[in-house]
């Protein structure tokens, strides 16, 4: 797998195929701790888009392109709307947020624009901080140039530019690693970031927990009964599914969700 990918002679269905009959390797080195930097070097693959769908959906039994881009275009555009008619004038927060989205999306309209603006207004909705998914650099910005120390250690997109809406490249930090160092659109760059949390076993930090498990549920179809993602605090019991991603759910059925 090392040879094949420092060779760059592969395409997708062969990553897949050599993905999913080493998984029970990758899992055992992941589920034993190794480092996301020992990972990054022994399994390459699995910070790819190819290798990362094919070990999330072994793991999951989700195919995590396919399902998010199936709930984009049944739920996202509902979404927007909701935030634009009904939360931006109750919250201050969405309706800086909208404006501040609008302002740098200016013209540019599409899927991904879209996706950007659902996730940025998701997150001033909730009163999460954008800082705590996205590291912005500058637009040549190299890997290696990248400050680690400065990125949070959950998994995060670093955006080469001063937008989301305007980058052309983006990379992929794990536990402060830079882990995937050219991206070319958003959309696989928030897969990337979302498959990480499981692919590697993550929690999902207190500062994004009901983005998250909103998009966990609602674009990742991912719904268990019991148990959450979300890093625990000792001495505080955590629910099921949180309140905030249950109230935001009602609503938006109240606002004929479909």
């Amino acid at each position: 797998m090392k040879r094949m990918f420092e060779d760059m002679n592969y395409n997708k269905d062969d990553v897949k195929k050599l993905v999913q009959s080493t998984y029970y390797t990758q899992r055992k080195d992941i589920n034993k701790g190794t480092s996301i930097k020992q990972l990054c070097q022994e399994w390459p693959f699995l910070f790819k888009e190819a290798g990362m769908a094919a070990h999330f959906q072994e793991l999951t039994g989700v195919s995590i392109m396919e399902c998010f881009f199936a709930n984009v275009d049944k739920k996202c555009q509902r979404l927007l709307k909701f935030f634009q008619n009904v939360a931006a004038p109750k919250h201050k927060q969405v309706l800086n947020a909208l404006i501040k989205c609008q302002s740098e999306r200016g013209q540019l309209s599409g899927s991904p624009e879209d996706i950007i603006q659902m996730v940025l207004l998701l997150l001033a909705f909730f009163g999460e901080e954008e800082e705590n998914l996205f590291h912005y650099v500058d637009q040549t910005c190299l890997a290696q140039e990248v400050q680690k120390k400065k990125l949070p250690a959950s998994p995060c997109i670093i955006v080469c530019g001063s937008s989301c809406f305007t980058a052309v490249t983006f990379m992929l930090a794990v536990d402060q690693e830079v882990v995937n160092n050219h991206i070319t659109s958003f959309i696989p760059a928030f897969c990337l970031l979302f498959g990480s949390y499981y692919c590697f076993n993550i929690h999902y930090p207190v500062e994004l927990r009901s983005t998250l498990e909103f998009l966990q549920r609602c674009f990742f179809s991912i719904n268990p009964e019991r148990g959450t993602k979300v890093q625990g605090k000792k001495n505080k019991k955590l629910l099921p599914v949180n309140p905030r991603v249950l109230t935001l759910i009602a609503d938006l059925a109240d606002y004929e969700w479909t």
